[in-house]
């Protein structure tokens, strides 16, 4: 390859909704993109899966306009990171490299039950201390169990040795570098730690715990780094990418948009608003029990070096639920006509969204939780429960600052943000308003797919330092507080009182 050509990083962004593939430049800047959506699959209420062979195929679909695109050979990538939606749990045959059943989201609640069984007298925190993580419906572990138990398919493939469990990335990992003819088998360790096997501290598969839930170790992928220079191997020339480029990276979404935001420091923290919504506070080399009901993951390891460790509060249900209003009730044509609906009242008129569409997660965790709209009167119109719609996610936020500054003594006095609802200024006025403190907004909000390329790039030298990367960050728009104190006040309390009465409404037993 001529000296003279340009090169790239590129970033696999594989979130609940769609997959994009960015090509950034040396500056940090995205060049060329594409993006498409999947399915959403309900095959019961509560229950949420997608198809991971579509999943693949539309990551192979980006990757390749993306290129097209931009006009470049693959040759002409440095380096790609993948960061991934969460949680979600693939089993395919490793000999066909089919998938054996859909996967089951990170949403999805049809392990309620086996929650129940494995908390037992012990509560929710039983794994805890080991994992970071309570028992709850929002991990992988749990999935793969119900997998085993429920699907006669991936039972026997399990018996006879031929089941591969994996988060997305492995799922993606494993096509990427060739599938059934060499491809690899791996995770990360940010990707582990929300699978409810890994031990926090050794970054291994705990072998009690993968007996108490019932997940055989040789089902499972080997656990690396986050960014490794040596790479999760290389894409095939006869793939996507149409050349063999290094894979350096691998983070869960939500880290992957800490290390985009620049967040490298102990103490610094950021709020993803995509389909849910998540806070994360870099601990540094320091593991903090929550207390508060949030949970304690791994930010990001570099390869031979220390692991970096977070405290974050998770919401399930965020962009989510303006895709419901949009989609369900139909008072929308497009996402992004909330923000105009809402601003046709001053305020909600009294009107408070609890979006337990799933149970409550963080700080509550919650699984007989359900959706409630409280406050309704004859007033009430279709804006004003616009207005409570966007006002939920900034008051769930408010649920996870607060426990995030119990539980880490650290007061936090601005909030970067990124994610697709943070261009809705009236959110993000309102987040301001609510927490008290500035909001602040990158000039660059692809941060997911950012903090990939960035962790890629610096595996392999395109950067030469976590310290250019701070040079990158650039603060584009801040929204400052401006709602009195008194008022401030009497709306959060109405909130509590709304997400109190949301509480036991599922009965199970």
């Amino acid at each position: 390859m001529s000296r003279s050509e340009p090169r790239y990083i590129g970033a696999i962004d594989q979130g609940t909704t769609s997959t994009r593939f960015i090509l950034f430049d040396g500056r940090g800047t995205p060049v060329t993109s594409h993006q498409l959506e999947h399915r959403q699959v309900y095959p019961k209420p509560g229950w949420v899966e997608h198809d991971p062979r579509e999943i693949w195929d539309r990551t192979a679909a980006v990757v390749r306009q993306t290129i097209d695109r931009a006009g470049i050979r693959g040759e002409q990538i440095d380096s790609i990171g993948i960061t991934n939606q969460r949680e979600t749990t693939v089993a395919w045959d490793r000999l066909t490299g089919e998938p054996l059943h859909n996967a089951i989201v990170w949403q999805d609640t049809r392990t309620y039950d086996l929650i129940g069984e494995l908390s037992g007298e012990s509560g929710i925190d039983r794994l805890r201390e080991t994992t970071g993580l309570p028992l709850a419906t929002y991990f992988s572990g749990p999935k793969m169990r119900w997998l085993i138990d429920n699907c006669p398919e991936v039972a026997e493939a399990t018996e006879r040795g031929r089941c591969a469990f994996g988060t997305i990335d492995s799922w993606l990992l494993w096509n990427l570098t060739g599938g059934v003819d060499g491809g690899v088998h791996l995770t990360d360790v940010t990707n582990a730690s929300r699978t409810l096997l890994m031990d926090l501290d050794s970054l291994e598969w705990n072998e009690e715990i993968l007996d108490l839930i019932g997940v055989p170790r040789s089902t499972l992928p080997g656990i690396r780094p986050s960014i490794v220079e040596s790479g999760f191997g290389a894409t095939r020339s006869d793939g996507p990418v149409g050349a063999e480029v290094p894979i350096r990276a691998v983070l869960g979404d939500q880290q992957a948009a800490l290390f985009g935001q620049a967040c490298f420091e102990a103490g610094s923290s950021k709020n993803t608003y995509g389909t849910g919504c998540f806070l994360l506070m870099n601990t540094g080399s320091r593991t903090v029990r929550s207390r508060c009901g949030l949970l304690t993951t791994v930010a990001y390891q570099e390869a031979d070096g220390p692991v970096r460790y977070a405290l974050e509060g998770s919401i399930a249900v965020a962009g989510a639920l303006v895709r419901w209003l949009r989609d369900n009730l139909g008072l929308i044509d497009r996402s992004s006509d909330i923000e105009v609906l809402a601003s046709g009242v001053p305020d909600s008129g009294g009107v408070y969204f609890v979006p337990a569409f799933s149970g409550l997660f963080a700080p509550h965790w919650r699984p007989d939780a359900r959706g409630i709209i409280a406050g309704l009167t004859g007033y009430a119109s279709a804006a004003h429960i616009a207005r409570a719609v966007l006002e939920s996610t900034a008051f769930q936020t408010l649920d996870i600052v607060e426990a995030m500054q119990k539980d880490s003594g650290v007061m936090i006095d601005s909030l970067k943000v990124d994610g697709g609802m943070v261009g809705n200024e009236m959110l993000m006025q309102f987040q301001s308003d609510i927490l008290g403190v500035p909001v602040v907004r990158p000039r660059i909000q692809e941060t997911t797919a950012l903090g990939a390329a960035y962790a890629a790039g610096l595996a392999s030298g395109f950067w030469a330092s976590k310290e250019e990367l701070e040079r990158h960050w650039v603060e584009e728009r801040r929204w400052e507080a401006a709602m009195n104190r008194a008022e401030r006040n009497e709306r959060i309390r109405y909130w509590r009182k709304a997400v109190r009465r949301s509480f036991d409404w599922v009965e199970h037993g």
